[in-house]
């Protein structure tokens, strides 16, 4: 099993943070996922009906991220969240992106919901999983340049595991060695609030929805919680 751990200095910097670690084993990614279709395909109907559209920089799901960024030194304008981006591009383009049906699934319930997701295919892991301040030593590749490497800056709140860096900016960017493709069979699913109090109940029902698309086409599911009050699980 994987630790997961929200450290110390970011909890108190963060204090109402809520992480929903989704969890799949024998993820099945190479057969078909109608239901992960369908919610892309429904997202993508809505927008063009105009009975929906993605959160932008003005809500406080998405301000909040923004708030937290500068405080760490990024300009989200610039290195926008990862959820702040992806509603971006649905919105000019009018498609979701289309990946691998794991990919898929995480991104459709990401928009739908104005929450940052991500995942790590576990296999890639190594030891524990930390939520903390980057201190400038790390080495990061980014998702699709596997011949990239970026030394994230102090300061940074990164997920780092004993190998490296496995995202930047807290949520902007996942790396490429962790990276979910249609043969990651046992994966973690994450999906992030800064504001409990206010959107818990909004993350449940997020990573309810996230396990429904997954379940199918899993031997197992399941969620697990992060934060302050609740620091560290194991997955």
């Amino acid at each position: 099993m994987t630790v997961f751990r929200l450290t110390p200095a970011v909890a108190a910097d963060f204090p109402d943070t809520r992480v929903a670690l989704v969890t799949a084993t024998g993820l099945r990614g190479r057969e078909p996922w109608p239901a992960a279709a369908a919610a892309l395909e429904e997202l993508e109907q809505e927008l063009a009906d105009g009975t929906w559209s993605p959160a932008d920089e003005t809500d406080p799901r998405i301000e909040a991220w923004h708030t937290a960024y500068r405080s760490f030194g990024t300009n989200p304008r610039r290195i926008r969240p990862s959820v702040d981006a992806l509603g971006r591009r649905v919105a000019k383009r009018g498609t979701l992106p289309r990946i691998n049906p794991a990919v898929d699934a995480y991104n459709a319930v990401s928009v739908r919901h104005g929450l940052p997701a991500g995942a790590f295919d576990l296999d890639h892991v190594t030891g524990q999983v930390d939520i903390r301040y980057a201190d400038g030593s790390e080495s990061f590749t980014p998702l699709g340049e596997p011949d990239t490497i970026e030394n994230p800056k102090p300061g940074e709140v990164v997920y780092a595991d004993t190998t490296g860096v496995l995202t930047r900016h807290w949520n902007h960017r996942d790396a490429h060695r962790t990276r979910v493709t249609e043969d990651s069979a046992h994966v973690v699913f994450i999906l992030e609030t800064l504001h409990a109090t206010r959107d818990g109940h909004l993350l449940s029902t997020a990573a309810d929805e996230l396990r429904d698309l997954l379940a199918p086409h899993a031997e197992l599911t399941a969620v697990h919680h992060l934060s302050p009050a609740d620091p560290e699980t194991a997955v």
